[in-house]
């Protein structure tokens, strides 16, 4: 394949595998892979995924040719937002995991991708995540974006990076939020105490939550959050952070299930990006799902 060029100046003072994974919406483990495989050079020269970008640099991604797909197509029903030749926008489930890992061989968001597009999907997530341009948590409901083609992926990944592919969810959050809007500047790193959390971290990666009141109700408000980056459960980091953990999240807060509810209160409404092939607005919302839907009038008394 022809390198992929990419310019640093978005990127000073980051790890050359966590740029690389940004720029070109991979795994930051996908992203040391093709750097410790001599695919990305710095200025013309090979470097340690651990270098630091000053900002300036000329970095090349020479992606591997796709992989043959392992995950195995499943006839599973999808409910598609939008679908053309070369993008597909699905309206997730609640407990759908989003590609396979351990513990979750098939029955995921892949799977039903795969049978639905007959194998048409992008290579460049690997193996196991064909199409994946962006992820959503398995217990998060709503809108993701999958590419049918490498330069489709390409082209979206690369809104990601420069935030011109907008994402908006919904949440209910415990207590009342201070203020009617409001921004959470703060970086998102591995939780040092729990690997298996995430946690605000001095020195983590940056993540930017915008987020504004849509509704207040005793005890609880409706929010809506935009993302200007899109870090691993930043909007419930976030939230949880500001002390106001979103309603059924029992990793971020109360450890009890709330009853009615099959995961967090947290719902992709809303996607817009610029079409791949055509550079036109593609502007899509879906409705709350219903258990959200009856959380609000549950709430509303």
């Amino acid at each position: 394949m022809e390198p992929v060029v990419l310019t640093t100046e978005q990127g000073r003072n980051s790890r050359l595998d966590a740029f690389v994974a940004d720029a070109m919406g991979v795994t930051r483990s996908a992203a040391a892979r093709l750097v410790g495989d001599g695919r990305v050079l710095v200025d013309g020269k090979r470097a340690p995924k651990s270098c630091r970008l000053t900002g300036g640099e000329i970095v090349a991604v020479t992606l591997p040719e796709p992989e043959p797909i392992d995950a195995a197509p499943q006839d599973i029903p999808l409910d598609v937002v939008y679908e053309d030749a070369d993008v597909i926008v699905v309206n997730k489930p609640s407990g759908m995991v989003v590609h396979p890992a351990p513990g979750h061989p098939d029955g995921t968001l892949v799977n039903a991708l795969l049978y639905h597009c007959g194998g048409s999907l992008s290579g460049v997530g690997g193996a196991l995540r064909p199409g994946i341009v962006h992820r959503i948590d398995r217990d998060t409901s709503g809108l993701i974006l999958a590419a049918k083609n490498d330069a489709a992926h390409q082209s979206l990944a690369a809104q990601l990076k420069d935030h011109t592919l907008a994402r908006t969810y919904e949440a209910i959050v415990v207590g009342g939020m201070r203020g009617d809007a409001g921004t959470v500047d703060a970086p998102i790193a591995r939780d040092p105490r729990d690997r298996k959390r995430m946690a605000v971290v001095v020195g983590g990666r940056d993540a930017v939550t915008h987020w504004e009141v849509v509704a207040r109700y005793a005890g609880h408000t409706h929010v809506r959050c935009r993302l200007e980056t899109g870090r691993t459960h930043q909007i419930r980091v976030h939230m949880a952070h500001l002390g106001h953990p979103i309603l059924g999240d029992t990793v971020y807060g109360a450890k009890k299930p709330v009853a009615g509810l099959t995961g967090q209160c947290l719902h992709a409404t809303g996607l817009r990006f610029r079409h791949p092939r055509t550079g036109e607005a593609v502007e899509l919302t879906c409705p709350l799902p219903d258990e959200f839907a009856a959380m609000l009038k549950k709430l509303n008394g």
